[in-house]
């Protein structure tokens, strides 16, 4: 990839003497006669005396415990042992020094009109269904679980579930209930709450049958929590068998109960999150309070900036880490803003319509999400007063440099866009957002603090303007404690830790340039290696997205015999656009000038619909498989798939 000499946008000195990454470092020399001239001297100490780095924070964000103990134990991978002989409680730390009258959250939804909630009222919804809770048999260490849409009693049922000390899990509605039944069985939740149905581009879906059946199939559930979500008057008595509270009585039940917190050990657990499930079942992910706490603290002050005043958005489900993120931006000065529907209805700028509506500051959205606005020619301004808004964050795929560029003409140079890589086995990024740092196109700023990462070889050796493995080579805190029903940890050493023993592989190729910036090229598993080239399915799918008659890609390497393999394209054509000589000849052209020679497709193929995730993303390796000859049912779930009819392209009819 050619780099770019001219950065898109460079922090303004004001920008950079008011970030709190600033005062950060400025209180390091004060405090402790550390002396970093430049953000990659901070981050080399962070990652060097990463012990020295996590009890400054401790200090820094003034957490507030029982106990004391140092920060880190053992540095063993998996096993590393953080701050033992504390007790503390994240929700303590949401609520801590909050003004009743301030602004908490905003939320709207496809169904319901955008509403405000103070923190006076945040607090008392919390408190009443804690107690409730609490009535109804929660304690410490229980699971609780949801199958709700990004709504604000999903983030009121999580606060008050982690105030106990139980444990949260959450899918959005929008699984099939076998998905849901797969993840949620694993932890053996005691209670659900449940919504009757939702309501997605325009459409209403109803869920009871669906609950009921995730309610029958999970002995342990002893309690239903219904929400009335399509009908406000929708009332059970039992669903799937066992007793039924609605989300109204369970409020009145507990109200005027004072908001009490639980403070547990720092390794106790806060939440369950899953990988996709696209080979078998999804690994059940336990992340600890003490661990998502610190390091939450971290990204969202340090590197997200985000300050009293603000307005926090980022477009998620409940069954996306980023959900989880976007909650934790409670735990700064800053209003988190809520959206539940579909982001391209009735049109791609609904959101950017809610960003204008509700002040939002930070705009977080995928980069899916950004080629297709750009596709589709969004104005973004156009009779909009997004003044606002400063910065957009992009995650689950990278960026392509086009659609960098593309938003700073929309948007304007003063625009911070960052574009962030991480995943839900730490909920967090890795590398991404750095407030005093300059953006490039197709970039992601620099590597976070206290994430020793780097691009590994094969061979285990470090690469500097190559791509490689993305390896993380020091513990951080929000590392999973374990994989739950994993009682001999085989399965979590096997995920992140079977191929550099001791060192956290994650599965993504990245390259870390010489100024310290990264780019991610995709999975790993599913990049294409051509006389020694390796190309992320990404860089190719950019070269090919530049046809526009290309709505949208996936590309699979298959092995064949005497060559380095067979490179399939599949592409999704506009309406009424069929694959033609003329065309194919376009779309390896564009793979040929802007990606590399050694990838250009051997064999172009339209489909109706590229198959993914629920979570949005293209489902890359277990085609390849099924292609391969696989048993389909073998290479993926089609319940964790949002288009399982997708699928059927790939899988050989029988008569075949």
């Amino acid at each position: 990839m050619t780099r770019e000499v001219t950065p898109l946008w460079q922090p303004s000195a004001d920008r950079i003497a008011s970030a709190q990454l600033t005062e950060y470092t400025r209180w390091l020399e004060e405090t402790r006669g550390l002396d970093f001239p430049e953000y990659a001297d901070l981050r080399s100490w962070s990652v060097q005396q990463i012990e020295d780095f996590w009890e400054s924070l401790w200090e820094w964000f003034e957490i507030d415990a029982d106990g004391s103990g140092p920060a880190l134990t053992d540095r063993t991978m998996p096993g590393a042992r953080w701050f033992e002989g504390t007790k503390l409680s994240y929700p303590e730390h949401i609520f801590r020094g909050k003004e009743d009258s301030d602004l908490a959250v905003i939320h709207a939804s496809e169904i319901r009109e955008t509403s405000e909630v103070r923190w006076g009222d945040l607090r008392a919804q919390v408190a009443a269904v804690a107690s409730g809770l609490r009535s109804l048999g929660v304690e410490s260490g229980d699971r609780v679980v949801a199958y709700l849409p990004n709504s604000l009693e999903a983030v009121v049922a999580f606060l008050a579930t982690a105030s106990i000390g139980a444990v949260w899990s959450s899918c959005s509605p929008d699984f099939g209930e076998s998905s849901v039944v797969d993840r949620f069985a694993q932890i053996e939740p005691k209670v659900i709450f449940a919504v009757d149905g939702y309501r997605y581009g325009g459409k209403d879906f109803d869920r009871l049958e669906e609950v009921e059946r995730i309610c029958q199939e999970m002995g342990s559930l002893e309690q239903v929590v219904l929400c009335p979500y399509l009908d406000p008057t929708r009332r059970e008595e039992s669903i799937g068998g066992l007793p039924t509270t609605v989300w109204g009585d369970l409020l009145e039940s507990g109200e005027g109960a004072d908001l009490r917190f639980e403070r547990v050990p720092f390794s106790h657990p806060l939440w369950v999150l899953y990988s996709s499930g696209t080979t078998g079942l999804p690994k059940a992910i336990v992340q600890g309070q003490g661990g998502i706490l610190i390091e939450h603290l971290k990204k969202l002050h340090l590197h997200n900036d985000l300050k009293q005043g603000d307005r926090f958005f980022w477009f998620t489900t409940t069954g996306w880490m980023m959900w989880n993120f976007l909650v934790s931006g409670l735990l700064t000065e800053a209003t988190i803003v809520l959206y539940d529907g579909n982001p391209g209805y009735p049109d791609l700028g609904r959101l950017w319509d809610l960003a204008a509506e509700t002040g939002v500051t930070c705009f977080g959205t995928s980069a899916s999400f950004i080629a297709a606005c750009m596709k589709a020619e969004i104005p973004l301004r156009g009779g909009r007063d997004l003044s606002a808004l400063e910065s957009i964050g992009s995650t689950g795929s990278p960026l392509s440099p086009e659609g960098f560029r593309w938003l700073y003409e929309q948007l304007g140079s003063d625009l911070w866009l960052f574009s962030t890589s991480g995943g839900s086995d730490v909920c967090t990024s890795f590398v991404g957002a750095v407030p005093t740092l300059p953006v490039y196109a197709g970039e992601l700023q620099d590597r976070s603090l206290g994430a020793s990462v780097e691009a590994w070889s094969e061979d285990g050796e470090p690469l500097t303007d190559e791509v490689g493995e993305l390896v993380v080579t020091q513990p951080m805190p929000s590392m999973p404690l374990y994989l739950w029903g994993d009682s001999d940890g085989s399965r979590y050493r096997d995920s992140y830790f079977s191929m550099f023993p001791g060192v956290w592989r994650h599965g993504d190729w990245i390259e870390i340039t010489s100024r310290g910036t990264a780019v991610i090229y995709g999975r790993s598993d599913s990049t294409i290696n051509r006389q020694g080239v390796r190309m992320g399915t990404s860089e190719i799918y950019s070269a090919a997205l530049r046809i526009p008659e290309i709505t949208d890609v996936l590309a699979v390497d298959l092995p064949r015999e005497g060559t380095e393999g067979w490179l399939a394209l599949f592409v999704v054509l506009g309406e009424d656009r069929k694959l033609d000589e003329d065309l194919t000849k376009r779309i390896r052209g564009s793979i040929r000038q802007h990606c590399s020679p050694r990838h250009v497709p051997d064999e172009v193929t339209q489909i109706r619909e590229v198959p993914r995730t629920l979570s949005g993303k293209i489902l890359e390796v277990p085609v390849k498989r099924i292609l391969m000859g696989e048993d389909p049912a073998r290479a993926v779930s089609r319940d964790s798939l949002s288009n399982p009819e997708a699928l059927d392209f790939f899988i050989p009819s029988s008569d075949s």
